[in-house]
């Protein structure tokens, strides 16, 4: 029964990437056949993508330093430990992207102005 499994995985797997595959392909000839260009717009540049997943890796390393200072300095217990673990990655990494997300605010502002004027 346990060779089923394998088995099981790799037939559902490639089910999904070809089901994937299949439906990506029926949408962009829905759009050609209404005279949609599919790749237009596909490769917009992201100007901030680096800056959001720079501050993002900053905040998840304080929330990794700040949870082993806590735990090391409060002599948790094991399921404690885990708790201030998940709790201070995701706080310092949410930080990570709401500061990501208003220097974003800040320049786009800046630009908005820079037009009107």
């Amino acid at each position: 029964m346990e060779f089923l499994v394998p088995i099981t995985l790799f037939i559902c797997g490639f089910a999904m990437i070809f089901g994937i595959r299949y439906l990506m392909s029926k949408e962009r000839m829905a759009l050609i056949e209404r005279g949609i260009n599919p790749n237009e717009g596909a490769s917009a540049p992201k100007p901030f993508l680096s800056l959001k997943f720079g501050l993002l890796l900053v905040g998840l390393g304080l929330g990794f330093l700040v949870s082993l200072i806590g735990t090391i300095s409060f002599n948790l217990h094991s399921d404690q430990e885990v708790a201030v673990y998940f709790g201070c990655i995701a706080i310092f990494g949410g930080l990570g992207l709401i500061c990501s997300y208003a220097i974003e605010k800040k320049w786009l502002d800046q630009q908005e102005l820079k037009q009107k004027h």
